[in-house]
């Protein structure tokens, strides 16, 4: 450590890490140490506790006379012990101490580009060969870090400068190597460019490829492969490219607002507004990102509140929320079908079946696997009465969604539906739909009755079908006006079928004409009716 040599060895920790690791791994070589493994341990800890020592002392002397030296020395040993921050701090102090010494700058530049902070590395170099330009290791190490940003004809100028300044054999094969490199970018560039402007896109895409992997921190590169693959329809590279590009170059608003009108034309709209804000924050007059700020922000909080709406079963609002949505952006195919799709979920949640079929039919047009609209659309069938068109549509959603509990107890529903649907409907039999209210189904009732009473017929067979159909009336009444009943028919229970009821149930009807003598359907109780028509 006593060396002013600017080049700095691998740190301490990381050597001893290396060995510690060989010997944990040579079970031959531990075999020779004959200390118990604590001691073995606390052995290998010394070197760093003398390291600390030396530091806690050198930092004594630095407190007292603060000068450039010992700065310089006491950040080389905290650099070697990998504590990168504090030798940084006393290297920052060099510089202020001494901004004309060469040295403090390029130990200074180490740690940034141990640290991974290139850009405030080359800074520090460029001042080193300005006060040193016979210092070749700084110059080459300029170089690199150019040829990494794409800045090409800069770093060429240092290779060749290395190569005239009597370097040593390592220092000028590195430099031969990397002017070669240079040159070889340089001809892709060109003809990346080329390829870009005869829109032959893939090629260009193609060279773009191999000059980045030199030229890692080119942001000129990285936004033209970007403009590339949008042109591709490869968006999750674009995506990919523009990122880093928005990291790499400061203030780089035009990569967040790219950035925001891929996520926006994708329907991410909660990205794409992410992504805007940022360009905002840059630049709060930047008029292409505010104007498409406002429209992101319009069209997010619609569809906010229309998920919020859903959760508050207020489904009939949603509806209408998500076909603002549709009139706020009609251009994005995305937004249209994502607002179908809600509404398709919608009108199925509100029992509105006869509308939710063609509107889930349409979505499952663009997207035949989409698991949740299969159910949904099953469920309208089921509401519909579609029975069989129900079944498939459950057995079809429980192909993508195996372990979904409202798939398999919807397919469960309508199977039994179907089987009784081949039986007896008390809905059919009223002429009322499933969702008809009590009221309703007492003045189907009473019409019913009044038309089919046994008494209004002479003929002796017409009088039998009228009984039975006088039976049927009164019991789809009885059922579908109890709550209970009701609930138990329409989960596919006759709860006046023995073999539903799995025994026999206690609300069994009788089915005797007898028992309907002295009924009356427009009362209670026995009595004495003969129906008089005007």
């Amino acid at each position: 450590f006593a060396s002013d040599s600017p080049v700095f060895p691998i740190p301490i920790h990381t050597r001893v890490s290396s060995e510690s690791s060989y010997n944990e791994g040579n079970g031959e070589k531990e075999n020779m140490v004959t200390v118990t493994p604590v001691v073995h341990k606390l052995i290998s800890y010394v070197p760093f506790v003398f390291v600390l020592l030396d530091l806690r002392y050198e930092g004594v002397i630095c407190g007292k006379d603060n000068s450039v030296e010992n700065h310089l020395e006491m950040g080389k040993k905290l650099l070697a012990a990998g504590q990168l921050a504090d030798a940084l701090s006393h290297f920052h102090a060099a510089v202020d101490g001494d901004p004309k010494n060469y040295v403090a700058y390029y130990r200074r530049a180490t740690v940034y580009l141990a640290m991974g902070k290139s850009k405030s590395a080359l800074p520090d170099l460029t001042k080193v060969i300005e006060l040193k330009p016979d210092f070749t290791s700084a110059r080459l190490q300029r170089g690199n870090l150019l040829l990494k940003q794409g800045r090409l004809d800069e770093a060429e100028g240092d290779f060749k400068k290395v190569l005239k300044s009597s370097p040593s054999s390592r220092e000028e094969q590195e430099a031969q190597s990397q002017l070669k490199k240079s040159d070889e970018i340089q001809r892709l560039v060109t003809q990346a460019r080329s390829d870009f402007g005869h829109e032959d896109y893939s090629s260009a895409a193609s060279h773009l490829d191999t000059i980045i992997d030199t030229c890692v921190w080119d942001v000129d590169s990285r936004e033209l492969r970007a403009e590339c693959f949008i042109q591709l329809r490869e968006m999750g590279k674009a995506i990919s490219d523009l990122k880093a590009a928005s990291k790499l170059r400061n203030d780089n608003t035009q990569a967040f607002y790219k950035l925001s009108t891929i996520y926006y034309n994708l329907g991410d709209h909660e990205m794409s507004l992410s992504e805007v804000r940022e360009c905002l924050k840059l630049d709060p007059d930047h008029k292409q990102c505010f104007s498409h700020y406002k429209q992101v922000k319009k069209l997010n909080k619609q569809i906010m509140s229309a998920e919020e709406l859903i959760q508050q079963q207020r489904y009939g609002d949603a509806v209408s929320k998500y076909e603002a949505v549709m009139k706020t952006e009609p251009d994005v195919p995305q937004y249209t079908f994502l607002a179908k799709e809600r509404i398709c979920h919608c009108l199925s949640k509100d029992q509105q079946g006869a509308k939710a079929i063609p509107v889930c039919s349409e979505v499952l047009q663009s997207d035949p696997q989409n698991g949740n609209v299969l159910k949904d659309r099953a469920e309208a069938y089921l509401q519909d009465e579609q029975y069989e068109e129900a079944i498939k549509g459950f057995e079809s959603a429980k192909e993508f969604s195996e372990n979904d509990r409202e798939v398999i107890e919807g397919l469960e529903r309508a199977q039994r539906l179907l089987k009784q649907s081949q039986k007896r409907d008390y809905y059919k039999i009223l002429g009322v739909k499933r969702t008809a209210q009590k009221k309703e189904i007492i003045k189907a009732y009473r019409k019913l009755a009044q038309q089919w009473h046994p008494d209004n017929f002479q003929d002796p067979e017409d009088k039998k079908k009228a009984e039975k159909k006088f039976i049927d009336i009164a019991q789809a009444k009885e059922v579908l006006t109890d709550p209970e009943m009701r609930s138990k028919f329409d989960q596919g229970e006759d709860p006046l079928d023995p073999e539903s009821q799995q025994g026999g149930g206690h609300h069994h009807f009788h089915g005797a004409w007898e028992s309907f003598q002295g009924f009356n359907p427009f009362g209670s109780g026995p009595f004495s009716f003969k129906f008089n028509f005007n």
